[in-house]
């Protein structure tokens, strides 16, 4: 009996000698997931944010073409008022030219 008891004894101890051997190698093996699936994270968000980034860059380079247009409509407008304005005052100008001329 004490022979059977031993045998058993050795068959327990080989037992949890395989099942601590086993439960490492699925610890590691979890670890080497986990690492795995935090890197595809990573690097899906940086892909994200990096075309996040290309998005806002779009954008802001379109408000900039807006406002660069609205400046020169707004500036060839001005430009125009003060080419009316000045031909309004061509002929005001040309009489007192006239008129100096004529005084000499």
């Amino acid at each position: 009996m004490a022979l059977e008891a031993i045998q058993t004894v050795a068959q327990a101890e080989a037992r949890a000698k395989a099942d601590r051997e086993a439960a490492a190698a699925q610890a590691k093996q979890r670890l080497t997931d986990a690492q795995r699936e935090a890197k595809q994270t990573v690097e899906q968000a940086r892909q994200k944010a990096r075309e996040e980034a290309r998005q806002m860059m779009a954008q802001a380079e379109e408000k900039a073409a807006q406002a660069t247009r609205e400046a020169l409509e707004q500036a060839g407008q001005d430009c125009e008022a003060l080419k009316q304005s000045a031909r309004g005052r061509l002929e005001q100008a040309a009489q007192l030219i006239v008129g100096r001329v004529v005084e000499r």
